[in-house]
């Protein structure tokens, strides 16, 4: 790719990338704790990942978002390939890959496939935000009885997101290259113009329970 392109991608590669790495650091100490037995200590450190969850899936959102605006805008016609359902934790993110898989086959102009590889990730990338938040927000709440699902439900969606981040980033790089040189500078006005909007959003709002619970041991 050109430079101008190649800088353009790497801005907001490593704007999601430092997003995500605060999310999987975060989360990390919070099951090293977990299984060390400090489980207390676990449910605090958790109370933290669902604001990083949704920095993260609001870049994701937003480039999405101005990939789907810019080339049904212009009719930029990138190739892409399928998701894969293998790379995939969660029953949700599999069964929506096979779907979008499924759709891609039947689908046959390249740009309706790739359109419609957007909306799936779109769409997937919501789903995992709400399920990653809700099960943090119970552990962090301590209202939970048997936490071992919503651990593993974090596990899974914080796995489906990445993989969620780097399609995102193959698309991109997709884009980019089929992107005439002219229209750079138009994509990154609506790519800054959807993030001005996700910034600008009300926040998100989550249940604070203030009860945490006690564990045998601490």
């Amino acid at each position: 790719m050109p430079d101008a392109k190649l800088n353009a991608f790497r801005v907001y590669s490593n704007d999601s990338e430092t997003c995500y790495v605060m999310l999987s650091v975060s989360l990390d100490e919070a099951i090293g704790l977990r299984e060390s037995g400090h489980l207390r200590k676990s449910c605090q450190a958790v109370d933290v990942t669902p604001a990083l969850c949704s920095r993260l899936t609001d870049r994701l959102e937003g480039l999405l978002a101005s990939l789907d605006e810019h080339a049904k805008h212009y009719g930029i016609i990138p190739s892409i390939a399928p998701l894969d359902p293998a790379n995939f934790r969660s029953a949700r993110g599999q069964r929506s890959a096979r779907m979008s898989s499924m759709l891609s086959r039947v689908l046959l102009s390249q740009r309706a496939q790739f359109l419609s590889k957007v909306t799936s990730l779109r769409d997937m990338v919501t789903d995992f935000d709400v399920d990653f938040r809700n099960a943090a927000q119970h552990l962090a709440g301590g209202a939970a009885v048997n936490c071992a699902p919503l651990w593993l439900a974090l596990d899974h969606n914080h796995y489906d997101l990445n993989t969620c981040f780097r399609e995102t980033m193959v698309l991109l790089k997709c884009f980019l290259r089929a992107l005439p040189d002219d229209q750079l500078l138009s994509f990154q006005k609506t790519v800054d113009s959807r993030m001005m909007a996700r910034l600008l959003k009300p926040q998100r709002k989550l249940i604070r329970r203030r009860r945490v619970p006690q564990f045998a041991g601490e």
